[in-house]
């Protein structure tokens, strides 16, 4: 730092701390934060819409709260008792209205209860400051909970006394529900300290527009962008490939209420153009055939467009021998079912007009795309989607991404080209990053949202990592067709050799670091393990999509990592929420111990204390200048 700058530095921060007196206050006060432990980091992945067992596992932290509520009670609660304080954390609100009908609520209730999870709170705040505590209380009840989270015993137990008489108050005057609520709330605040998104929100399941929401209100989440996160963000930006794409998927998965209920986009005009054009299908499979062939002409497009993306072996539509009913693929002809393609012009001896859009078909996307575009609250989600999200990210040593670092036949980083430049690792996702950003600002353009589209599926995408069959799974009968090749990243990232190059890569040294990857769901029902490369690289997508759940033998793998060290938690499938309340049934969860630390890992030791250390520097160095008379006091 110049003299100039460090001057303007220490000018800027003496205005917030003018005396020496308040400088040795907040040098303290910082240097107490680097010794307390390090916050809990909660990593999820691969939610794809299932909003109940995200909100499950989102409630108890991965079995976290449970943890803590064991650790305080199973000597003087019975399991029925924990189970029962449990629910009531988890949704507080609905378990008292059951409690209340079943005539459960009284005053002896009310004050046992309130002491269980002041209790809890006080044990879940304990590495935290109590100003970063009281920050996280709810403004309402901010005074009292901050009381009642610091009582102490003393000689006559006076203040024991002044908690319980307001304990007592709450009760009289009918606020009890209200604090149960601020109180749980305030324990799952303060179980988790952040919350990791490694990737794929939407899709598949009906409700990413509930989960997107509840990560809007999170007090502490960052997202690592995954395909089918790309693929929205994609269609929000106006790609009509994209678009295609979400509504194809929507509409194989049955998911159509989340477009049109959720998001206001109608469906109303594809659905009457799929119906003249294959009036002996149900309307919903018309609509269907109707976006695919659409789809693949979309596709087409971009893929001409763009020849540096060297996908032209994908453009299979031209090849298709309607008489036959075959398609050519690499030389040789394979049998398709039976399809009329009645708005493809096979007669052109064109290859572009193949690939064309009829007049009705780009009304139909005409009208799909402005309604995208025009979506207020799919605008809003796609927003925070680039306000806490990213490729990649490093936090406290470990590097998280959703799908891959592309790799070659031998285990290196692949160079992959666009336009003039060829781009490797880091800065090839650094690359895949600055156009996705770009495609979503006012100078966006085609090519822009043609990379979007890539990234979702295309062949070297970090996001997809494999070489998609969309076509082939759509018409081929031959299954053989269908295998989708995944790059060798997916071979190689089982080394720990690789693993360390990759973490090398992008500035990771430590042998502490890990990869914290998504993607590809865990067969745990044919012995495939999360855990890889000798625990550098942990993969954490169990299967939270109900449709995936006999693939993986559970439902989802999370992640914790505290100050002990970190922990793999594999879950069994959500009942429901109405089970939860009910009969007060949890998710069904085992932890395994993956690294454990020698010593246990302070705020010091993470990117936060980094950042102390370096205030604190500031601070001494203003303290100094205030003592050589640099600055007056």
């Amino acid at each position: 730092m110049s003299e100039a700058s460090q001057k303007r530095y220490l000018s800027c921060i003496s205005e917030q701390f003018p005396t020496v007196q308040s400088l040795y206050t907040e040098i303290i006060n910082l240097k107490a934060i680097l010794n307390l432990p390090k916050g809990t980091e909660h990593f999820m992945s691969d939610i794809h819409g299932e909003y109940d067992a995200f909100l499950h596992i989102l409630n108890n932290c991965s079995g976290v709260v449970r943890e803590k509520a064991l650790l305080l009670f199973s000597s003087t609660h019975s399991a029925a008792a924990i189970s029962d304080l449990l629910t009531l954390i988890y949704y507080p609100k609905e378990k008292l209205k059951l409690l209340g009908a079943a005539g459960r609520l009284s005053k002896g209730w009310y004050n046992a209860t309130l002491h269980d999870l002041i209790e809890l709170s006080r044990l879940l705040s304990s590495k935290y400051t109590r100003s970063k505590v009281r920050k996280a209380m709810p403004s309402a009840y901010a005074y009292i909970l901050d009381e009642l989270l610091h009582a102490l015993p003393d000689e006559d137990d006076n203040q024991l006394v002044y908690h319980q008489k307001i304990i007592d108050a709450l009760i009289d005057i009918g606020s009890g529900d209200e604090f149960i609520v601020a109180l749980c709330g305030l324990i799952k605040r303060l179980a988790v300290d952040r919350l990791h998104i490694v990737g794929d929100i939407y899709d598949r399941g009906p409700h990413a527009d509930g989960i997107m929401d509840l990560l809007v209100d999170h007090h502490a989440v960052d997202i690592e962008w995954g395909n089918h996160d790309i693929l929205w963000m994609g269609a929000a930006a106006g790609s009509k490939a994209c678009i295609a794409t979400v509504v194809r998927n929507n509409l194989k998965y049955n998911n159509t209420k989340i477009l049109e209920n959720s998001y206001g986009i109608s469906l109303r005009n594809l659905a009457l153009f799929a119906e003249k054009i294959y009036p002996n299908e149900e309307p919903m499979k018309a609509a269907l055939k109707a976006i695919s062939v659409m789809l693949f002409k979309l596709e087409g497009q971009v893929i001409l467009r763009n020849p540096d993306y060297n996908m032209t072996d994908k453009l299979l539509l031209h090849k298709v021998n309607v008489e036959k009913q075959t398609v050519e693929i690499d030389g040789t002809e394979y049998a398709i079912k039976e399809e009329a393609f009645p708005t493809v012009n096979f007669d052109s001896g064109d290859m572009e007009d193949i690939y064309q859009l009829s007049e009705e078909e780009e009304q139909v996307m005409e009208g799909l795309r402005m309604a995208f575009v025009n979506s207020i609250r799919l605008r809003q989600h796609i927003d925070f989607l680039y306000q806490k999200g990213s490729m990649y990210r490093i936090f406290n040593g470990n590097l998280l991404y959703h799908g891959c670092v592309p790799l070659d036949e031998s285990g290196n980083l692949e160079g992959v080209a666009f336009g003039k430049k060829r781009y490797h690792g880091r800065e090839y996702l650094d690359y895949a990053e600055r156009i996705a950003r770009r495609a979503w600002s006012k100078d966006a353009r085609q090519k822009d949202r043609d990379f979007m589209w890539y990234l979702w599926c295309g062949r070297k995408s970090p996001l997809s990592g494999r070489n998609i069959k969309t076509f082939e799974r759509t018409y081929v009968l031959d299954e053989n067709t269908w295998v989708e090749q995944s790059n060798p990243y997916y071979k190689f990232y089982h080394e720990e050799k690789v693993c360390n190059m990759i973490l090398h890569e992008f500035g990771l040294y430590s042998e502490s670091s890990h990869i914290i990857n998504g993607h590809t769901p865990v067969r745990t029902s044919k012995g495939e393990h999360p855990v890889r490369a000798n625990g550098k690289l942990l993969v954490i997508d169990g299967g939270f999509c109900k449709s995936y759940h006999k693939t993986t033998g559970i439902a989802g793998y999370t992640l914790i990592f505290n100050s002990h060290g970190i922990r793999i938690k594999s879950h069994q499938p959500f009942q429901s929420v109405y089970a939860a309340l009910e009969e007060n049934k949890d998710i069904e969860s085992k932890s395994e111990l993956v690294e454990t630390e020698k010593e246990r890992l302070m705020v010091r030791d993470t990117d936060s204390g980094k950042k102390i250390k370096e205030d604190i520097d500031g601070l001494k160095m203003l303290l100094q200048a205030y003592r050589n008379g640099d600055f007056e006091i």
